[in-house]
């Protein structure tokens, strides 16, 4: 197209992402550098090339016996997924990673005085998966972009590796959820590059 250059200056290195994850209803950043509002939690570290952001829409195809391309090409539903391997073991990670679920305190057997605290992970049961607002941060320089999802649940199953010589992961994969009165998802960003279609 005419008009259009070569510009190195758009292409999109991630030095660093992070992953924050809040109560669905929790009140979204407003712009891509400032910092994270009240209520949202850092997952912590993550392994190296696990994160992922997937977009895919489907689609249905009229054929016609007059030509051997589809005719009409329409949208019928719309998908997106998150996925991110999470290094560091916690409460907060082990109910996101398992779509909710309860933590209590239990009492250790046998021992007296004081022994260690023990407790107790319960993941959800069918139908009590609860729902999670997600923001995928992405850095490159001074450039900052920010993925924000109001609404995303757990749904696939959970597979740990526990190998000896490796550290055990816990995987994160939350599919987006949507409603025709609010965006799904969006991107908010400093990078100059986007004011050519504002």
């Amino acid at each position: 197209m005419a008009g259009e250059i070569t510009n190195a200056q758009q292409i999109v290195v991630p030095a660093r992402t992070r992953l924050w994850l809040a109560p669905v209803g929790t009140a979204a950043p407003a712009d891509a550098a400032i910092p994270m509002p009240e209520g949202w939690y850092s997952v912590g570290l993550t392994t190296e090339d696990s994160l992922k952001f997937n977009e895919e829409p489907q689609f249905e195809q009229v054929k016609s016996a007059q030509t051997d391309f589809p005719s009409r090409t329409f949208q019928t539903s719309d998908s997106a997924t998150i996925e991110v391997d999470l290094q560091q073991w916690n409460a907060k990670n082990f109910k996101a990673v398992f779509g909710g679920g309860t933590i209590t305190e239990i009492t250790p057997a046998g021992g007296t005085g004081t022994p260690p605290k023990h407790y107790k992970f319960t993941p959800p049961r069918i139908g009590g998966r609860s729902e999670v607002a997600a923001v995928i941060e992405v850095i490159d320089g001074a450039k900052l972009y920010r993925y924000v999802i109001p609404r995303a649940m757990q749904m696939e199953g959970v597979q740990t590796d526990l190998q000896k010589a490796k550290e055990a992961v816990l995987p994160l994969r939350l599919a987006v959820q949507g409603g025709d009165d609010a965006d799904a998802w969006y991107l908010i960003t400093n990078d100059p590059s986007f004011a050519d279609a504002a």
